[in-house]
């Protein structure tokens, strides 16, 4: 038996979910833009106290470790290693692009493939500011076809893939990349998908079976790319 709480702050979204033996018991989460901070600990509370827990009881705490943003990462792991020290409980560091990607098969846009059509892979999409995005290629089992990267997107990215497969772009990057592909006929944008921790369920469940628990004193965010800070706007700074 297990009862793990899944934290998520990769992206836009701070989201929380309370699972038990990999079935979702609970969920609270925000798209208000940079409410991390003062949300975060006020969904873990409600959870925990909607669920008739305690923390203690807790097996684990799953924090998904990015690509995605660099101040979000930052809260959410911050949380959970937090946690983590003060129940002397393990810590589970969950792809952020992963775990979206098992969860783009349930939106409405991606529907099963029917006989005679292309395959479907899914191609999650963070926001990394301009044209960059974090992307990575999934098949519909969740395996990995091409790997986590920082990428400018231009006309030509995918191509490979699009000419074979049908693919579904979702997330807070995909929208601005939505223009270069849209025409392509194997190019399909789900609007409506954003990350939640409730897709990280099966997941950190799988990991904390398998004991893939990480090192609480040298686990970091997975940035992916150096964080670049932006020039001060107060008058008189440089």
């Amino acid at each position: 038996m297990s009862l793990i709480l899944n934290i998520e702050t990769a992206t836009g979204v701070c989201s929380v979910a309370l699972a038990k033996d990999g079935q979702l018991l609970g969920l609270k989460e925000s798209n208000t833009k940079n409410s991390h901070v003062s949300v975060l600990t006020l969904f873990i509370d409600e959870i925990i106290k909607t669920s008739g827990i305690s923390l203690s009881e807790l097996d684990a705490i799953a924090v998904s470790k990015g690509p995605g943003s660099y101040t979000g990462l930052r809260i959410g792991v911050a949380a959970a290693k937090g946690l983590c020290y003060a129940l002397e409980k393990p810590l589970i560091g969950v792809s952020t692009l992963r775990a979206m990607a098992l969860g783009m098969p349930h939106s409405s846009i991606s529907s099963p493939n029917r006989e005679g059509e292309n395959s479907i892979l899914y191609c999650p999409m963070i926001d990394a500011r301009r044209m960059e995005v974090y992307c990575a290629i999934f098949d519909d089992t969740g395996k990995e076809i091409r790997e986590t990267r920082a990428e400018i997107i231009d006309e030509y990215s995918f191509m490979e893939y699009l000419g074979k497969n049908r693919i579904v772009f979702a997330g807070d990057g995909a929208l601005k990349c939505r223009p270069l592909f849209e025409k392509h006929p194997n190019a399909v944008f789900s609007e409506d998908f954003q990350a939640s921790a409730r897709f990280m369920i099966s997941l950190s469940e799988e990991q904390f079976l398998q004991k893939k628990i990480e090192n609480l004193a040298y686990f970091e965010p997975y940035y992916l790319k150096d964080f670049i800070a932006g020039k001060p706007k107060v008058k008189g700074l440089k």
